[in-house]
């Protein structure tokens, strides 16, 4: 299987629900590194899995509509935890609807680094 991964990052704000939260219940900020991992069993006729900045232009997209937003605000995440778990797939989900046609890729996995010591991952099929 080859992988291409590429790299961007997100700035979102929002809160949760529930005691597990602890002080995050209240409205604060995350800043994520998002990585974006394209997997396939075999290579394109170029000699590539997909092209490099396809694939960072995709990200990019796919963050746009999410960064610099409060997630508390947008109707898509009403009564939802948007965790670092649950946005890994929503990221991943939107890559996987956008991916078509941008060679024999079949797998999609999109971690979302919280911190340097902390990151969540989500994968699914294209």
């Amino acid at each position: 299987m080859f992988t291409v991964t590429v790299r961007d990052h997100m700035m979102i704000a929002h809160s949760f629900t529930g005691e597990v939260f602890g002080p995050a219940q209240r409205l604060h900020g995350a800043t994520y590194v998002v990585d974006a991992a394209f997997s396939g069993p075999e290579l394109g006729p170029d000699g590539i899995l997909l092209d490099i900045g396809a694939a960072t232009e995709l990200l990019h997209e796919v963050l746009r509509r999410l960064t610099y937003r409060n997630l508390d605000d947008e109707p898509a995440f009403a009564g939802v935890n948007t965790s670092t778990e649950v946005l890994a797939k929503v990221v991943a989900d939107g890559l996987a609807a956008r991916a078509t046609g941008l060679g024999p890729v079949v797998r999609v996995a999109v971690t979302l680094h919280e911190s340097h010591v902390a990151w969540a991952s989500y994968e699914r099929a294209v």
